[in-house]
């Protein structure tokens, strides 16, 4: 596992002692290197329309209980665990959440023509549909390690789960999308 370093030379571990020593700009720091990777997992989890808001949510969390953060896996999976609850709390309070389609609209995709353009948009909101029909568990797992390339360890410690578990629920999203995707 590689420790995320910013132009100073300070790792996440480094901002996080800073942090707790009281520094602003430490905090500064992580916010401004975690809040992009933080947004693309919630949106894709179904932060769709409060975004803003649960990113926000997540970073006033983390930084409140930043005595609580032991190095047991990286600072951004324990972030991604801190908004994946967050995100969870929005759920109970409304009836509805949406998954954002797995795809960056603003960006066209010159590569190819209008015919596999259209092709690759529908098989993209069909994957981002089949992903929220996936259970919790295995939607979050699911979105870590393919989106985030999170390693099952930081998966498992992040989540409250076991190594074993996280490849299980794994398995079983991906064989579950497989299906959906047929």
């Amino acid at each position: 596992m590689t420790a995320a370093v910013d132009a100073r030379g300070d790792s996440d571990a480094d901002l996080v002692a800073a942090w707790r020593g009281g520094d602003q700009a430490a905090a500064a720091a992580l916010v401004a290197r975690h809040t992009r990777p933080l947004a693309r997992f919630l949106a894709a989890a179904g932060a769709e329309e409060d975004l803003d808001d649960v990113v926000q949510e997540t970073f006033f969390r983390a930084f409140d209980r930043i005595e609580s953060f032991r190095g047991k896996s990286s600072f951004r999976t324990w972030l991604f665990a801190i908004g994946s609850n967050a995100l969870k709390d929005l759920g109970r309070r409304r009836t509805r959440a949406k998954v954002l389609s797995i795809e960056d609209r603003d960006v066209p995709d010159v590569r190819h023509g209008p015919h596999e353009q259209v092709v690759g948009r529908e098989l993209l909101e069909r994957l981002g549909e089949a992903v929220s029909q996936l259970p919790t568990m295995q939607r979050n797992v699911f979105l870590m390690r393919a989106q985030h390339g999170a390693e099952y360890a930081d998966i498992a410690a992040a989540l409250g789960t076991s190594v074993g578990a996280a490849r299980v629920h794994y398995h079983h999203a991906v064989r579950r999308l497989k299906v959906a995707l047929e």
